[in-house]
């Protein structure tokens, strides 16, 4: 069956009347099929990976600090080097993906963290050890926001967000797999095994150039309409051929406009490029309410999981084994959270997902520290509970920052968000390691973690915008 609909569409700017309202249109009809889980299970493949890079410092600290002596400052430079990294590529790679393409930045960005991780296990020393970290960083950095920013791309309204985020597990599910793979490998062969394992995904980037074709709607975006017609076709030809039933008509660009509810945009709106577009107009108030989300989300996760292996070790005398594993039952926890929330996002809506999972985590917390956190066991039992809320709302953000921004700015307004994350994630465990270092009890780590938890809640309940089972042409014009 032929899938050019050139002749269906409205006249546009090429002569086969390709536009970005018909690109919209023709994703808006397609079924689910085998071609898209390929592209989710390929990009999810190279996300999975770098979510297991990201961790594994965390449980290559305790053995780190014994055998360089490091102090605490030494440490906690150790554990936030790689979130500046990451902080500065996902700023550099948002605008490098909105002008050479999302495909292009992904490959290049799993192929450095990969050389990068390969290199670590050389090291022998702190100085080193920490250039490289992050480097590695400006590489997991750039390729998160822009591999989550592509995916929507892909992906039509109708239950865009299990789609995403069951695309989005990859990344819970690398932190968890490598908790596990790391509490048994770091103690019997050493912490550089788990760098040399992690080096060998860096040949994904090859599949990713192979097998990935760029987003149409990034190719209309920027003109290049030929190149976003043939791609198109290609991809209606694999799922008509997918799902062994010819392709509905697209409705028509008709069907992208917003609707009468709600508001038009203003011109300022819809020329808005750059880091000056997401703070214009409408997007102004999105970019503020999302990066609060953003950091505090993160500030709470990484303050609990950073300092957890090392809190079970050094405060109640566990071994490093048993504290390796005491963090593990953590992440495995949080990673049952992400699975509800990518059951249930469609229905409850983005705004409710983060409302109610920052808010359980803040309550979980702040109980924790009521109750003292006299015991591992008790902190493996609430910070387990909070973590099902805390990496649930966190996933979710990976889903709602690109619907709102338009294609034009969408992987920018992403890395933004990836950046914002940054600061969370370098000054959660910095904090954690000043109220830990200061304090005459772990409780008040808890008390501190579960405040910022609040503000996420507050703010998420009562500012954010809902985008569920909205076109993201029509959430972003």
């Amino acid at each position: 069956m032929s899938t050019d609909i050139s002749k269906d569409a409205a006249p546009g700017s090429s002569p086969d009347g390709t536009t970005r309202a018909t690109i919209a249109a023709r994703f808006e009809r397609l079924p689910l099929s085998r071609w898209h889980v390929t592209v989710r299970l390929i990009v999810g493949v190279v996300t999975f990976f770098e979510a297991f890079d990201q961790l594994l410092i965390a449980y290559a600290l305790p053995e780190l600090r014994d055998e360089w002596q490091l102090s605490t400052g030494d440490a906690t430079a150790v554990l936030t080097v790689g979130s500046a990294g990451m902080l500065i590529g996902a700023l550099l790679s948002g605008r490098l993906a909105d002008r050479y393409g999302r495909v292009k930045v992904i490959a290049y960005c799993v192929a450095a963290s990969g050389i990068a991780s390969l290199a670590l296990t050389a090291c022998t020393s702190l100085t080193p050890f920490l250039a490289l970290r992050f480097l590695q960083g400006l590489a997991i950095g750039g390729e998160v926001p822009v591999a989550a920013a592509f995916i929507s791309e892909i992906t039509r309204s109708f239950k865009r967000g299990r789609f995403v985020l069951l695309y989005e597990l990859v990344f819970p599910a690398g932190l968890t797999i490598g908790a596990l793979v790391a509490a048994w490998v770091v103690p019997a062969a050493g912490w550089r095994v788990m760098f040399a394992v992690a080096a060998v995904p860096g040949l994904l980037a090859f599949l990713v150039q192979r097998r990935v074709p760029e987003s149409p709607r990034w190719l209309a975006e920027r003109g290049r309409l030929e190149e976003a017609e043939a791609v198109m076709a290609e991809i209606e030809a694999e799922v008509s051929a997918a799902t062994g039933e010819p392709l509905p008509r697209p409705a028509g660009p008709a069907s992208t406009a917003p609707e009468p509810t709600a508001a038009a945009a203003t011109p300022a709106e819809r020329a808005a490029t750059g880091v000056r577009g997401l703070f214009t107009g409408r997007y102004r108030r999105r970019t503020l309410v999302v990066g609060v989300i953003w950091f505090t989300g993160y500030f709470v996760n990484y303050g609990v999981t950073s300092w957890l292996p090392s809190i079970y070790k050094d405060e109640y005398g566990l071994t490093l084994s048993d504290a390796l594993l005491h963090s593990t039952v953590t992440s495995v926890a949080g990673l049952l959270g992400c699975l509800i929330v990518a059951l249930t996002v469609d229905v409850l809506g983005r705004r409710r997902i983060f409302a109610l999972g920052l808010g359980a985590s803040a309550a979980l917390l702040l109980t924790l520290a009521a109750l003292g956190a006299d015991t591992p066991a008790q902190v493996l039992i609430w910070t387990s509970l909070s973590a099902v809320g805390f990496f649930g709302s966190n996933i979710c953000l990976y889903l709602y920052t690109p619907e709102l921004y338009p294609t034009r700015m969408r992987a920018l307004g992403c890395s933004v968000g990836g950046a914002v994350n940054r600061l969370g994630v370098i000054l959660g465990p910095i904090l954690v390691g000043v109220v830990y270092a200061a304090g005459d009890s772990v409780a008040a780590v808890f008390v501190m973690l579960g405040a910022v938890a609040v503000v996420g809640a507050v703010v998420a309940g009562t500012l954010a915008e809902e985008t569920a089972n909205r076109p993201l042409e029509e959430i972003s014009p």
